[in-house]
């Protein structure tokens, strides 16, 4: 493992490829993890494990504190064409990635870990899911209206946020919750649909969420409900819980 500020460079065992236009972009059984942001690692691929000839120079340099100047490509393949989605820092102070190559995430169609599909950014090796069953009592308040009561939550712990909250169906008050066409990826837990929750008129948005598919390592959640801990009032065994900042307050 290497370090230069709060970046961390470390080798994976995972075998990862990265495809577009149905073409296989980047092939790799020696990847490195990168963290470019605290909250998730990103992969970087040796030269000769990526298409470089699928690779177009776009003229643009990006810059970072930690990781130097990056020269930017736009990626061509199977008739698609993704535009600034691959970068390069060949002079890079941190020497372990100079010859190595990221691509944008979101730019790129399929990613898959071995031979699962992975989704919104690599899974972080030291980020661990955690779902326990309860028997807490959980009330959730919104502008002084209970909209949840429950005596059999699970709670959800997951490294770097704060304990989550999911809720049967039947302990909700549903009638108090609206449809959203709002989805998330997540790629411990799957794909969340949203609901918004109307008290006297006023529209909470999108605070509301459940999983009715998750992944594996998560399916003590399976159609359970969530509300964030950021934007309500959540009570557990009578004792009002501090609201948490994170980035999603």
């Amino acid at each position: 493992m290497a370090e230069r500020g709060r970046v961390r460079v470390e080798p994976s065992d995972k075998w990862v490829r990265v495809f577009l236009g149905g073409v296989k972009v980047a092939d790799s059984r020696r990847p490195l993890l990168v963290w470019e942001k605290p909250y998730y690692p990103t992969y970087y691929f040796p030269l000769g494990d990526v298409r470089t000839d699928l690779l177009v120079e776009t003229g643009e340099v990006r810059r970072s504190p930690s990781r130097g100047e990056a020269t930017v490509y736009t990626v061509k393949a199977g008739g698609v064409e993704a535009v600034a989605a691959a970068y390069r820092y060949p002079d890079s102070p941190l020497e372990g990635i100079r010859d190595h190559v990221a691509f944008v995430w979101r730019k790129m169609d399929h990613w898959f870990e071995e031979d699962e599909e992975v989704y919104v950014h690599p899974r972080d090796p030291y980020t661990r899911i955690d779902a326990l069953a309860s028997s807490r009592h959980v009330r959730v308040v919104v502008d002084g209206v209970t909209v949840a009561e429950s005596h059999r939550p699970t709670l959800l712990f997951e490294t770097g946020l704060p304990v989550r909250y999911y809720l049967p169906k039947t302990d909700v008050r549903l009638d108090l919750l609206r449809p959203s066409d709002t989805r998330t990826e997540c790629p411990y837990k799957g794909v969340a649909s949203y609901w918004s929750v109307v008290v006297d008129g006023t529209v909470h948005e999108d605070i509301v969420w459940s999983y009715p598919f998750p992944l594996p390592e998560s399916a003590a959640v399976a159609g359970l409900v969530c509300f964030y801990n950021e934007k309500v009032d959540i009570y557990v065994d009578g004792e009002l819980q501090e609201r948490p900042r994170t980035m999603f307050s």
